[in-house]
């Protein structure tokens, strides 16, 4: 008698998940519960959860940094946890005035902002209310933007944002005044 072959399970399919599926494997995820960030309400789940089984490795490893790290003592600058597929950008800046900051995407990479210290906003928008700026650039992975319309989303520490290619967005925007910010984006390939 043969024995009959055991199939690896298949890569769950989130697109053909429902609304509450998706909110309950958000809700019981661990990846990022780990971190002690809390994520943002903006955060689109189901691309999420599309992105996330598509490169699984990838994410685990980035939300796993975010555990591990103390974030305040990383030097500013790049630092590659997989090659080009995954890393990390550390900045220190001064907040600006929303007019002084393009919207920007990204089509080879997703990103996880988290402010460490300081506060911001960080602009967020869609194509539909968007015209092009500065046409993309496949060596840097980014296009500039002119938006009609935005919603501000508060970056404070302890919280994290997800923003895939299609979330325009633009970070450094102050608050009330300017003031120093050192913000942390994780760079995950699509």
């Amino acid at each position: 008698m043969l024995a009959t072959p055991v199939f690896a399970q298949q890569r769950p399919d989130p697109a053909k998940w429902s609304d509450k599926q998706v909110a309950a494997w958000f809700v019981k995820s661990n990846w990022y519960k780990q971190t002690g960030l809390k994520p943002d309400i903006s955060i689109n789940k189901r691309e999420f959860a599309i992105k996330y089984y598509k490169n699984k490795a990838l994410w685990d490893k980035a939300f796993a940094f975010l555990r591990d790290s103390d974030l305040t003592a990383l030097k500013p600058g790049v630092h590659e946890l997989q090659g080009k597929d995954l890393f990390v950008k550390v900045t220190d800046y001064q907040t600006k005035d929303a007019k002084a900051i393009p919207f920007e995407s990204h089509t080879k990479y997703s990103d996880i902002h988290t402010v460490v210290s300081g506060k911001e906003y960080i602009g967020e928008s869609t194509p539909a209310v968007a015209t092009i700026k500065t046409s993309y650039s496949d060596e840097k992975d980014i296009a500039f933007y002119t938006v009609t319309k935005s919603n501000n989303l508060l970056g404070v520490p302890g919280k994290f944002f997800l923003l895939f290619p299609d979330n325009l967005h633009r970070q450094g925007v102050r608050v009330n005044k300017s003031e120093q910010v050192r913000k942390v984006v994780i760079k995950v390939k699509n």
